[in-house]
Order: C-alpha cells, then structure tokens, then sequence
C-alpha cells in the first residue's frame, strides 16, 4: 500500500509512536491524516502541524471509536487505513486491580475490536481497506514485570491475526506493529531493571514510523521496526521451554520477579 492520496485515521495520534505516524503519512502524501486522541490539545497540535483534523477520541469507549469513523468518513470521506495505536501499559502482576485489568483490557484490546466494527462494514463493501494494529514485541514474546501488559498484547497480535485470515478474501489488509523499546512516555513507565535493558536498545519514534511506511508498502503482516524480535520469536518458537528457562534467568538478572 502506499500512503499518498489515502485517507488515514491514527489513534493516539497525539504523541510518541502515533504522532510520528501522523507526520510521516502527511509526508508520504496522505490527502488527510486524522489525529485521534484522548488529550484533545495534543490531537490539535498535531493536526495543526500537518493540515490535518484534530478528534478527540477515547480509545476504551465504544461510542467515541464510532464517532471518530463517522466524523472522518462525512468530513473527508471513506478511510483507506485505520491504525489502531493507543495504548497503555500498567505494571504489577495477578495481584493488579480487576479496575487496572479491565482499563488496560479496554485500551489495548477493546478498542481495536471497536475500532474494526466501526470501520470494516465500510471497507468490506468497497473490496478494500487497510488495518494497523499496533500490539508490541511483548505480544509475540513477553513483557517483564508487567502481566496485564503481556496479556493483552498478546491478545491485540491474536486478534490481529484473526482479521488477516477471516477477512481477507474480501480485500481487507492487515498488519501488526510489533516494536521493542521505544523512546516515547510509555517506556520512561516501565519500571525495574529490565527498563534500562530495554532502553539501551529502544529507537525513536521516527524509526518505527519508516519501518511502518516499509511494511505498508510489502503489506506485510509483522513490522519489527527491532529485526532481532523476529529472531527472539523464532527461538521460542523452536524450543519454548528453553525460551521460558532464559527469560527466567532475565527477569532474575533484573530484579522484576513478581
């Protein structure tokens, strides 16, 4: 896929990986670039910055993710790529709250899910449309001290998987963003020993938004804007126990043992 002439929709689209993926789509050529996000001062300035439109937008609520298709499809027209990319990340493990657990659970799940009933019926009718979903490497392989942030990871990349496979016969194309560290807000929220393991290899923003205008234009399903994840994901592949007996060993070099 190509970005230029296509309209596009970003959530999260305020800061860190989405506000790169907003400017980067404005200039690849986008004819317009919707910036969704919960902070509706950020969306502004973004959407300032780059002719686009400003929608302020919570991901976790249903009737917002319809609200933003419709405003977009009225105001500009059909939505050629829809990057569902907010979300959060809370540390701890089972003892989180059931209140943590369900707020991460609608951020970083639920909102794709909305985000595809709101959008496909209109991409299925015309033959054609494009999914981003951002998920994280910690849904192909895991993240240390942080359970509810694995969980629902995993569960974005699964869902993603299962949007490629059911719907693309009807022209619907589908890719996973998977990136490791990245220097944005969320990182400088990870806590523990591992945080610094992860920032010692974390790109910037902008990297992961060349490594998305890349994996568009293959319309490849996994974009690793970090090549080595696909080797880390080959080897638990292989031999999962093996992989379980060296993340452990990690977890325990690091201190972030639950």
């Amino acid at each position: 896929m190509q970005v230029r002439d296509k309209i596009v929709v970003v959530t999260g689209g305020g800061s860190g990986i989405g506000k790169s993926l907003c400017e980067r789509f404005a200039a690849e050529g986008a004819s317009a670039v919707v910036v969704a996000d919960r902070n509706e001062s950020l969306a502004a300035e973004v959407a300032a910055s780059i002719n686009g439109l400003a929608v302020k937008t919570d991901v976790g609520i249903e009737q917002d993710l319809q609200r933003l298709v419709e405003v977009t499809t009225t105001s500009l027209g059909p939505i050629d790529l829809f990057c569902s990319n907010a979300g959060i990340i809370l540390m701890g493990g089972a003892e989180a709250s059931d209140a943590d657990w369900q707020r991460i659970w609608n951020v970083n799940v639920m909102s794709h899910v909305y985000a595809a009933r709101a959008v496909l019926p209109g991409m299925i009718e015309r033959g054609e449309g494009y999914l981003l979903q951002t998920a994280s490497a910690a849904g192909l392989l895991t993240q240390l001290g942080s359970a509810p942030y694995s969980v629902t990871k995993h569960a974005a990349v699964g869902f993603a998987e299962w949007l490629s496979i059911t719907h693309r016969a009807a022209g619907i194309k589908v890719s996973c963003l998977c990136p490791q560290g990245v220097r944005t807000e969320m990182l400088h929220q990870t806590s523990g020993g591992i945080a610094e393991y992860i920032q010692a290899t974390a790109v910037d923003p902008e990297d992961v938004a060349n490594a998305v205008i890349a994996g568009l234009e293959t319309e490849q399903f996994l974009i690793l804007p970090h090549p080595e994840v696909a080797e880390y994901f080959r080897h638990k592949a292989t031999d999962y126990d093996r992989w379980l007996r060296g993340m452990s060993r990690l977890q325990d070099r690091f201190g972030d043992a639950q």
